[in-house]
């Protein structure tokens, strides 16, 4: 029963490869085509720019078709990666493990499949040698280890960093050639030359005291004699005892001068507590006189209630 799996699964295996690979070779044209029409309009809009004098746009512009010029030609690669495994299929479907001979192409294929999205059936064909090879077989393509046999121009124009100022450059270059354009380029390429601060990062200068400037560096400390040395200790840095003295005698002067006679703080400490008596007084008399108010107050209520009870009982 299980050569009889082992024969079918090997049937559906070699079938639904060649399909998908089939298909991505026809969808990957399309896309080539549609791209190609593409980059030259773009290539047209930049040299507007540049003729307009507008090189900061052009600047910017020229990194998306860098960008489309890389995906159009790891199309181009796994184009021809896929033609070459679909004439070996055969080979792929009787052997356990991945002949060498195609492993750069099926490694490229697999890498590539999760970074093409316009061209659904590689994950496909991902899934399908997945199911063969096993997940440690993707997992060392995905992640690049040294044996992982992924051809090199496919990971360089599948890239997501940015083009370094010279391809920029170049690529501007080319574009005003294409339409006879006598560009100047100095002003791009001294844009190009700068070192831009990372203001994300925060400043990458240090600032140093003032203070700073008067300790001496390493060097210059082991250079000195002792006799010297011991002078610049004394001179740089006071004794404590020294401190003690200056911060007493300062106090002592404060004190002097900011010292009031005896008599006069116990005259105002005498007149700030008989206002404060006088004051409690005054409370005590208001609050008495309200409550002397509320009882009459209640009082008259009590007498007018007992009048109305009178007049109802007659």
């Amino acid at each position: 029963m299980s050569l009889l799996n082992q024969l079918f699964n090997r049937g559906v295996f070699g079938t639904r490869c060649k399909t998908c690979l089939n298909l991505a070779i026809s969808r990957i044209k399309l896309l080539q085509n549609k791209r190609d029409m593409q980059l030259k309009q773009m290539r047209k809009e930049i040299f507007q720019f540049l003729q307009a004098g507008q090189e900061a746009i052009a600047r910017i512009r020229v990194e998306h078709i860098i960008r489309e010029q890389n995906i159009w030609a790891a199309y181009e690669i796994l184009e021809l990666f896929c033609e070459f495994v679909l004439a070996r299929v055969p080979i792929i479907e009787n052997q356990r493990d991945c002949p060498s001979e195609l492993r750069e192409a099926i490694a490229s294929i697999i890498f590539a499949a999760p970074r093409c999205s316009d061209v659904p059936d590689l994950l496909h064909i991902k899934n399908l040698f997945t199911t063969k090879y096993g997940k440690d077989f993707v997992s060392a393509v995905s992640e690049l280890r040294p044996d992982s046999g992924v051809n090199r121009m496919i990971i360089e124009k599948l890239s997501v960093s940015a083009p370094t100022g010279e391809v920029k450059l170049k690529v501007l270059k080319e574009i005003a050639a294409e339409y006879n354009l006598a560009w100047d380029s100095s002003q791009t390429e001294a844009e190009f030359r700068k070192n831009h601060e990372d203001l994300l990062g925060g400043t990458k200068q240090v600032v140093v005291g003032e203070a700073l400037s008067h300790i001496p560096s390493k060097r210059g400390s082991n250079n000195l004699t002792p006799k010297k040395e011991q002078e610049y200790k004394h001179q740089e840095v006071p004794s404590p005892s020294n401190n003690f003295r200056l911060n007493s005698n300062e106090i002592e002067q404060s004190h002097k001068n900011n010292a009031v006679p005896i008599d006069d703080v116990k005259s105002e400490t005498g007149l700030k507590s008989s206002d404060a008596l006088e004051k409690a007084r005054a409370a005590i008399a208001s609050a008495e006189r309200a409550t002397a108010a509320a009882r009459a107050a209640a009082a008259l209520v009590q007498s007018n209630f007992g009048s109305l009870k009178l007049e109802d009982s007659r």
